[in-house]
């Protein structure tokens, strides 16, 4: 089958006997085109299937009035959430967006990044890759001059605007409850330690526990991708050890599932014998049984957050103060971790 020629401003003009420009200035509301010549030309457009050429425009204005938003993943509730609040606050500022996931790989992160420097983005707001170390990438949005937002997972050495909660103080909130449990032997289900944030998790774990003179064995620090197979496969793990703990706090509400599953399947009271938390808050904590206790991380408001950074830094391109926007964590307390519930 023949491929449909593509309609051009050029036959919308030929149709109508007008030029390009005065095509070109009614598709873009130009005042001194008539309202009747608008008219006209939009009606043409629908009829002719015109698509306008957004890249051509965005060379022409230096402006796309786009925004590429990269996630590690989309089946997280706190990222979609995160875009969802991104979304709301730019299209309210006439910016459309352009969503991709890495699904937590550093090659794929790469290549997104490269495909919406292409298509010549106003701006970048993005979360990390599990696999990221390398801020090559990254730079190289800097070094393109466009705009940078990171939320959630992010690296200080890009000096660019950052919002996410305190992470530290997350984990003091996690083993402070766990202790006020009688909890004495507390292991961590981590992320990678190369990433900011968990590193971060880590940190407050250990000096949470040291505060309250209880051990973190360096065996109870087992970090993973925290996906559902790692909470599975490392609880089985934990179990399996000569000294069972009697607690586990796990970096990421997916992998506390799994977890959750393995005790269950081992007939292991929860929280009697084990208590267990996750992080995140996704809305299958509030419904499993028992309800998980999670720690909450505000996507709504880092959403918000993102998007308004990104549109500070274009209304004030002189702008050199660099945002670092932390919010205040919220421990969720459910039947996981309770052991005072009847």
């Amino acid at each position: 089958m023949e491929n449909k020629k593509k309609s051009t401003i050029k036959d919308i003009a030929a149709v109508l006997g007008l030029t390009p420009s005065a095509v070109s200035k009614a598709l873009n509301d130009h005042p001194r085109i008539s309202d009747k010549t608008k008219i006209a030309v939009k009606e043409a457009a629908i009829q002719l299937d015109y698509q306008p050429n957004y890249l051509s425009s965005a060379l022409r204005k230096g402006k796309s009035n786009l925004v590429g938003v990269i996630i590690p993943r989309v089946n997280s509730h706190f990222f979609s959430s995160v875009v969802e609040n991104i979304e709301k606050v730019l299209n309210l500022n006439g910016y459309n967006i352009i969503m991709t996931q890495s699904n937590e790989l550093y090659a794929k992160e790469c290549q997104e990044i490269d495909t919406l420097l292409k298509i010549q983005v106003d701006g970048i707001i993005a979360s990390m890759a599990n696999e990221t170390t390398d801020l090559e990438y990254y730079q190289k949005i800097k070094s393109k001059g466009t705009e940078l937002v990171l939320f959630d997972r992010g690296e200080e050495e890009l000096n660019v605007d950052y919002v996410g909660i305190d992470d530290y103080k997350s984990s003091h909130l996690v083993i402070d409850h766990l202790v006020s449990q009688n909890c004495k032997r507390i292991a961590h289900i981590a992320g990678f330690k190369h990433i900011r944030i968990y590193k971060e998790r880590i940190r407050g774990y250990k000096d949470a526990l040291e505060k309250s003179g209880l051990a973190a064995p360096e065996n109870w620090i087992i970090e993973s991708n925290l996906r559902l197979d790692d909470g599975r496969r490392i609880m089985q793990q934990l179990l399996d050890s000569p000294e069972r703990p009697d607690a586990v706090y796990v970096a990421g509400d997916i992998a506390a599932l799994g977890a959750l599953q393995v005790l269950l399947e081992n007939n292991i009271k929860v929280p009697e014998e084990m208590a267990l938390i996750g992080f995140s808050d996704e809305p299958f904590t509030s419904l499993t049984q028992p309800s998980i206790s999670t720690v909450n991380q505000h996507s709504d408001q880092i959403g918000k957050l993102a998007a308004e950074a990104f549109l500070e830094r274009i209304n004030n391109p002189k702008k050199k103060t660099i945002n670092r926007i932390i919010l205040e964590p919220e421990l969720i307390i459910r039947q996981s971790s309770n052991r005072n519930l009847k």
